[in-house]
């Protein structure tokens, strides 16, 4: 058995059980819960594998070469050679007739590369797809732009707010993750495919950049070259009224590529343009970031996220207080939980080491089988939409002893009745790439909304605890109340989403702000109106 037979052989043997039937992260959704992106690491390391025994079967060929190859220069750089000995003119002509024909055709290449393709073609299926590279390409858009992040730090691993009187760092990695100009057309393509070119030019300045230091240096992965970022930077220009910029960097293209037609007639149509029109404006134009109808508290949102928003002292405000609550309930006089309260209206709490480190990664182990890309409500629909990224689960509490004993912890600590179907199964989140959920209420604010097939009322109160913590971002922003609650490990908080009078209050819109580094896990226990009747008695009047 040939090299490029055993290496075939070994991958056979390498890809078997490669369909694990827990392979939650569906083609499309890897970006949208990290621990999806995580599991991608897995085919990457088969295919390290592949490319490992590859190398060493072609090293072994080339140093077979090598030999072949020295042989017969032995033989050229001895000018005294004499042809007219049989044995060398014999091997002369079998070099030429027989043995070069082999060496160009050799099938030891044909088997190393075939084998190489057909490993990787095994585990393709368990690849991203072009959508998450979509996916990721906007969750850094995002994170552009909710954190005023610089095109150029981030091109070099850096994450830093950029504004114009100063330069923050808000996260310093310990080691460096530089993009290549690759990487960045990439991001910018797909800010240019959606017409945004906002965000497409930036990028796409960048991708040029890095490709005119490495001109030259040829990069197998790379799908892209300079000629491709000129290409693309030069329409985004133009389509932004930047004449002058598209012409120039037009003609820097026909320098590498000068029998390109279709190139050397915008340069022309440019040329005319400007000259039609002496007066138009060539510095670089001023281009408005695409707007989000859907969004109308965009700025406040992204201030709260960029700042923490007003976070009011005890001294402050004297109601705001510390305490460890026992609620009058038996159940926690032996083990007080530690409680922050963190506004008023509406009331928000925030109770400190609610659950532990082995709890915590409980609850993410039974969960991240189940994990799906997580919906919204619209009407009577649950759709994927893009203001909210992330996978969820719900987790029965039949399915472990410890979700019982949390739900116990959970009505004794709200004294609310938490049990189905005055409750609903615990829902457990993992955020992907720069994760987030837009400003929304927990409570229904339809009559239409699927909360209410449950037949037990609206969400009156949320409590969400945080399974991990983050590097960087991913706090809950409450839009109206000025309040921003950073990811405190192991800590729940607790709001109510009604009024005593059954009404929703409107200052509980909250979001998740996007998880900037870090992989971010909460779980939501959501609580409904029936079934509390007694514990939380109702009001007529609006302000309670």
């Amino acid at each position: 058995m040939g090299p490029g037979a055993r290496l075939a052989a070994l991958l056979a043997v390498l890809v078997l059980g490669t369909g694990d039937p827990e392979r939650a992260a569906a083609r499309g959704d890897t970006f949208s819960a990290l621990t999806s992106v995580a599991r991608a690491l897995a085919p990457e390391r088969q295919l390290l594998g592949l490319l490992r025994r590859y190398l060493r079967e072609e090293k072994a060929r080339l140093r077979d070469l090598t030999r072949f190859y020295e042989k017969v220069l032995s033989l050229h750089e001895d000018s005294t050679t004499p042809v007219g000995n049989p044995l060398l003119a014999f091997t002369l002509i079998k070099r030429l007739q027989s043995d070069w024909r082999n060496v160009v055709h050799s099938l030891e290449a044909s088997e190393n590369i075939r084998a190489l393709k057909d490993g990787y073609e095994k585990v393709e299926q368990d690849l991203p797809a072009f959508e998450d590279l979509e996916g990721a390409a906007r969750a850094l858009m995002r994170l552009q732009d909710v954190y005023m992040l610089n095109v150029k730090g981030l091109a070099r691993g850096v994450f830093q707010r950029v504004t114009d009187s100063a330069i923050t760092d808000l996260y310093s990695p310990k080691r460096l993750f530089s993009l290549t100009g690759d990487d960045c057309f990439q991001v910018g393509k797909v800010a240019y495919d959606m017409g945004d070119y906002y965000h497409a030019i930036p990028w796409l300045e960048e991708a040029v950049s890095l490709f005119r230091g490495s001109y030259g240096e040829w990069k197998t992965e790379d799908e892209a070259s300079l000629e491709d970022a000129l290409d693309h930077l030069a329409f985004a220009c133009f389509q932004a009224g930047n004449v002058s910029c598209a012409l120039s960097l037009s003609r820097e293209f026909l320098l590498y590529s000068p029998d390109n037609k279709r190139i050397a007639r915008n340069v022309l149509k440019y040329e005319k343009l400007l000259a039609e029109s002496p007066n138009q404006v060539v510095a670089e134009a001023v281009i408005q970031r695409p707007n989000i109808p859907h969004l109308q508290t965009r700025d406040t949102y992204e201030g709260l996220c960029q700042t923490l928003g007003s976070q009011p002292t005890l001294y402050q405000i004297p109601s705001l207080y510390c305490s460890y609550e026992i609620n009058s309930n038996p159940y926690l006089l032996l083990q007080p939980i530690q409680k922050e309260v963190l506004h008023l209206k509406p009331y928000i709490a925030l109770y400190h080491d609610f659950v532990s480190d082995s709890e915590a990664q409980k609850i993410r182990e039974l969960a991240e089988p189940w994990l799906q890309r997580s919906v919204v409500a619209s009407g009577e629909k649950q759709l994927q939409v893009e203001y909210r990224i992330s996978k969820s689960a719900w987790l029965k509490d039949t399915v472990d002893p410890m979700l019982v004993t949390l739900n116990h912890r959970i009505a004794a600590l709200t004294g609310l009745d938490v049990r189905p179907p005055y409750a609903e199964y615990l829902q457990v989140v993992n955020y992907g790439i720069g994760g987030h959920y837009e400003p929304h209420f927990d409570h229904a604010t339809s009559p239409s909304s699927p909360l209410y097939r449950m037949k037990s009322g609206n969400r009156v109160a949320t409590f969400m605890i945080y399974l991990s913590s983050v590097e960087a971002g991913g706090a809950t922003a409450f839009i109206y109340a000025n309040l921003s609650v950073p990811v405190v490990k192991n800590a729940a908080l607790f709001w109510w989403n009604l009024h005593r009078s059954g009404e929703g209050d409107s200052d509980t819109l909250h979001a998740g702000c996007p998880v900037l580094v870090g992989n971010k896990w909460v779980a939501n226990k959501w609580i409904h109106e029936y079934g509390q009747e007694f514990r939380r008695p109702c009001s007529s009047s609006p302000e309670d």
